[in-house]
């Protein structure tokens, strides 16, 4: 057999898996897998350094199918070249309990880097992979030992590149000089809809080209000596990403869908799938692997462990020169925290009024200096957010490896990065910020950083209607309840700066994403030594009475503050009342009963809450008794204080309902 004959055995063994398994599923996308499986092929025989033995290989080039609708792409190669994806998954594509989900998802299947299948978003964290790998090869290599040195290649399609995501990513990539992002474009001109005349006519490659992006075109999509010679080029250009366009066919050896909408999101039907394998010569088995072409993929396994085992005698030889840095590698890429990482957190004291989001940035600054792979940015608030690392270095045109990342108003696309980075390994607690109200431009990416256990943390700053003269497009109300419906992300609203910095070592320390909510206004400082383990169970007593309450005052966030001068108050006239800290419902929610009714005992149903936004699910704490004081409309611009007394967020209205009450 040919190196030609075997090259296209191979590619038709990608295209039939993958059209078999969706037809078994009788539910899936064969297009993108029929009409990029010649560039996958290409890429992963020719390019990918990878080790299927070791998916977590930690200088591996990562490979993203931001197209994450065209799984068994993905799920075809993994298990041609020999990961642990045994041919039985295969068969039960989209079934309950294998390993090949409709879309990829990090953590359950080995060899997927990300969760992709919302467009834009995987194209979003290749940035933050190829950053996080200009990062540490700015911090670890040394002249004469390179041990961070690998690509990140996404295969995009046309819906990637029209999101909006993708697109605050790519210009960043371009702006910063990325030149170990690869995109391969599968341009084949079609979406779900139709033609992508109909909505997507622009230059692409020019659009990217301004962006700062070298930019390709391979006309024949089935040419694999083309696009090797693309990659080839693209490789060799090291201060800018490259995206080349590979003009590909979808659903290609399809007579009747080949080129049309019909091929992208539906099973091509029996009788369609035995005409495509009599055009490729095909036996009409299902699931049928050739094997010269099972043995042609599988040359991956001896390919990648020898890679990696250079890898490691040159990791071994810079560990011996360099040995506290390689102490530093190992906590990174174990996502460790050293000894003594807090022993600097603040402790703020009374008497000065102080914002959470000022104390924020005393916290994240505390912390950082004890964790050089630490890094974040914002959406160019840093001035609102205090979220800047003092001393470091900012990114900037052509300056990738820097601790500050200056994300510019990219609220969405800084979410998709910071994933990114979270997902690479070696960065610790990557984090972004802005305004909380914004948090709605950057939902999709803290939705699948849930979803995908990311360790980030998405910090929001000026919280509430506190904002004051700004208004209600900048003031959130619903938008906290929203955050805590997310599954997976644990949303936390500290009252003063220390309960600020306890959250923040809570954050460091959660195995998944955290969202932290500060105030734009100061507030008055809390003490003793019961905050932070009660922060660190997401609710606790701060003041309280003998014996059992009448009445029990809930709060979270500057709202806390209010509660505590009608505690005070009703305390001050013979009123046995609590006040209760709840910044974090998640952490409390999984404490122990016995633990959630000693701070909210079953009996007291006299519950009076308080917070600046939409009272949805406040019900569980205040009681069907109790009463809840929020913001269920927009807000208005005005002094916050203002603001406060015409909505009602006052310690005379949480006096009065507590009265009611009892």
């Amino acid at each position: 057999m040919t190196s030609a004959d075997l090259q296209t055995l191979a590619i038709n063994t990608i295209r039939t898996l993958a059209i078999d398994a969706i037809q078994k599923a009788d539910s899936g996308h064969p297009g993108l897998p029929m009409g990029a499986a010649p560039m996958a092929y290409t890429l992963w025989t020719r390019h990918l350094r990878h080790n299927p033995r070791n998916p977590r290989w930690a200088d591996r080039d990562r490979f993203i199918l931001s197209g994450g609708h065209g799984s068994m792409l993905l799920y075809g190669l993994l298990h041609l070249t020999g990961y642990d994806l045994p041919l039985e998954h295969i068969k039960n594509f989209r079934q309950w309990g294998y390993h090949t989900p409709g879309h990829p998802e990090y953590g359950y299947t080995a060899g997927v880097e990300t969760t992709t299948g919302p467009l834009g978003q995987g194209a979003g964290n290749a940035v933050g992979f190829a950053l996080a790998e200009a990062y540490l090869a700015s911090y670890f290599n040394r002249p004469g030992h390179t041990i961070v040195d690998h690509y990140t290649y996404a295969l995009v399609t046309d819906g990637d590149l029209m999101e909006g995501v993708c697109a605050e990513a790519a210009s960043l990539a371009g702006l910063w000089g990325l030149g170990k992002l690869i995109y391969l474009w599968d341009n084949n001109k079609i979406t779900l809809d139709g033609d992508t005349d109909m909505t997507f006519t622009e230059d692409v490659l020019k659009r990217f080209e301004a962006y700062g992006w070298h930019t390709l075109h391979v006309a024949d999509g089935n040419d694999v000596e083309a696009i090797h010679a693309a990659i080839e080029q693209a490789k060799a250009v090291t201060n800018q990403p490259t995206i080349i366009s590979i003009r590909t066919i979808i659903g290609y050896g399809s007579p009747n869908k080949q080129g049309t909408s019909k091929a992208h999101g539906s099973p091509l039907g029996k009788d369609e799938i035995r005409l495509v394998k009599e055009g490729f010569n095909w036996p009409q088995e299902d699931f049928y692997i050739p094997g010269e072409a099972l043995e042609h993929f599988r040359e991956a396994v001896e390919r990648g462990a020898a890679q990696e085992s250079a890898w490691a005698d040159r990791f071994e030889a810079w560990r011996a020169e360099f040995p506290d840095l390689a102490q530093t590698w190992e906590a990174a890429w174990n996502g460790q925290l050293p000894d003594g990482w807090d022993a600097d957190l603040p402790v703020f004291a009374p008497g000065k009024n102080i914002a959470t989001r000022s104390a924020s940035g005393d916290a994240l600054n505390a912390i950082a200096k004890h964790l050089p792979t630490m890094i974040g940015g914002d959406a160019d608030l840093a001035g609102s957010t205090k979220t800047l690392i003092k001393g470091a270095a900012n990114t900037g045109n052509g300056k990738a490896a820097a601790r500050n990342v200056r994300f510019g108003v990219r609220e969405h696309g800084m979410g998709a990065i910071v994933n990114g980075l979270a997902l690479h390994g070696g960065i610790i607690k990557p984090y972004s910020a802005t305004f909380l109200t914004f948090s709605d431009y950057m939902r999709g990416a803290v939705r699948l950083g849930a979803l995908m256990s990311t360790q980030c943390i998405y910090v929001f700053t000026h919280d509430s209607i506190g904002l004051g003269e700004d208004g209600p497009t900048h003031q959130p109300v619903e938008h906290l309840v929203a955050l805590r419906a997310i599954p997976g992300l644990t949303v936390m609203r500290p009252a003063d700066a220390n309960e600020t910095a306890a959250a923040w070592h809570v954050a460091m320390t959660l195995p998944h994403p955290v969202v932290l909510v500060f105030s734009r206004q100061d507030l008055p400082v809390l003490t003793g030594d019961h905050i932070r383990p009660g922060v660190a169970k997401g609710g606790y007593v701060l003041a309280d009475c003998d014996g059992t309450p009448q009445v029990i005052l809930i709060g979270t966030g500057s709202e806390l503050h209010i509660a505590h001068e009608a505690y005070n108050r009703l305390m001050a006239e013979g009123v046995k009342a609590r006040l209760v800290s709840l910044p974090s419902w998640e952490l409390f929610d999984a404490q122990s009963q016995e633990y959630r009714d000693s701070v909210l005992p079953p009996d007291v149903t006299a519950r009076v809450g308080i917070e600046a936004g939409v009272t949805l699910g406040w019900e569980r704490y205040v009681s069907s008794r109790g009463v809840m004081i929020g913001v269920n409309r927009f807000g208005a611009s005005a002094p916050y204080e203002r603001i406060y007394q015409e909505y009602g967020l006052t310690p005379e209205a949480v006096v009065q309902a507590a009265k009611e009450l009892i």
